[in-house]
C-alpha cells in the first residue's frame, strides 16, 4: 500500500532522523552504561555485578540517553506516520518535508514540550534496554563461569551474536507494548488524553493483539541491528 501510494520514497520516510537517532543513542548509551558500570565495580572489571546491578546500570544509562534523544524519535515518528499530500488535505503545518523542517514546525506549533511527547512511556520503555543488557551480561558471565574463566574473558563472534539475539528477543517479548503506546502518542493524527487513555483505548478496540502490532517486522529489523552493534562494541572493548 505504501509503495503503491507514495512510491519508493515512502518506504524511506524517517531514515535521516533514524540514522541520527540510532547513532547518537548508542553512543550516549554505551558512554553512560560503561561509566556507571565501572563506577559500581570500583574499576575492577573482574567483579561480577549480578542481575540487579546490571539492571540498575542499564536503566540509568537508558533514562539519560532518552532525555538526550527523545526529540529525534518524535521527528522520526512524525515523518513515518504523516500522510502524503494527496491523502491528507491538511495545512502544510502538519506536512513535513524533512528532518529540519519537522524540527522547525514542531517547535513552532508545540514548543519544547512537543519534542518530549511519549517521554513518559519512554521512561517505562527503559526497562527494555535494562532487561536486554541484564540478560546479555548475565549470559556472558554465567557462560564464562561455567567454563571457569574470568567474566571479562573474550568470546567468539558466534557466541556474541547468539547472546545478543537471545537477549533482544526476550526483551522485545516482554516490553514491546510500550513502543506501540509511545508511537501512538507521538502520532499527531491520533488524539489521546494521555498515556493511560491510549492504553485503555488500545485494549478496548484491539485487545492484546493491538499492543503487539508490528512486532514481526520490528524483530526482523532490530535483531540483526543489535547483533551487529553488540559485536562491534565487544570487539572495540577487547581490542
Amino acid at each position: 500500500t505504501i509503495f503503491r501510494q507514495e512510491g519508493l520514497r515512502g518506504l524511506y520516510k524517517g531514515v535521516t532522523p533514524n540514522v541520527w537517532g540510532s547513532g547518537s543513542a548508542w553512543g550516549f548509551y554505551f558512554l553512560f552504561y560503561n561509566t556507571i558500570k565501572t563506577w559500581i565495580q570500583g574499576g575492577n572489571t573482574h567483579m561480577a555485578l549480578g542481575p540487579t546491578m546490571h539492571m540498575v546500570a542499564a536503566a540509568e544509562a537508558g533514562i539519560l540517553t532518552l532525555a538526550m534523544t527523545n526529540p529525534i524519535w518524535v521527528v522520526k515518528t512524525r515523518l513515518c506516520l504523516q500522510y502524503s499530500n494527496e491523502l491528507s488535505p491538511n495545512s502544510e503545518s502538519t506536512n513535513y518535508r524533512g528532518m529540519v523542517d519537522a524540527l522547525k514546525k514542531i517547535y513552532r506549533a508545540e514548543g519544547v514540550r512537543g519534542f518530549y511527547r511519549g517521554f513518559v512511556p519512554g521512561i517505562f520503555g527503559v526497562s527494555h534496554g535494562a532487561l536486554q543488557f541484564m540478560t546479555y551480561e548475565e549470559m556472558k558471565n554465567r557462560y564464562n563461569q561455567y567454563r571457569r574463566l574470568p567474566i571479562d574473558q573474550k568470546l567468539t563472534t558466534t557466541e556474541y551474536l547468539t547472546f545478543a539475539a537471545i537477549s533482544k528477543l526476550i526483551a522485545a517479548a516482554a516490553t514491546y507494548p510500550y513502543q506501540v503506546i509511545r508511537a501512538r502518542l507521538q502520532d499527531h493524527h491520533l488524539h489521546y488524553e494521555g498515556t493511560w487513555d491510549c492504553i485503555k483505548q488500545t485494549w478496548r478496540y484491539e485487545r492484546m493483539p493491538g499492543f503487539y502490532k508490528g512486532l514481526v517486522p520490528y524483530l526482523a529489523h532490530v535483531t540483526p541491528n543489535i547483533c551487529l552493534v553488540m559485536l562491534i562494541y565487544e570487539k572495540v572493548t577487547h581490542a
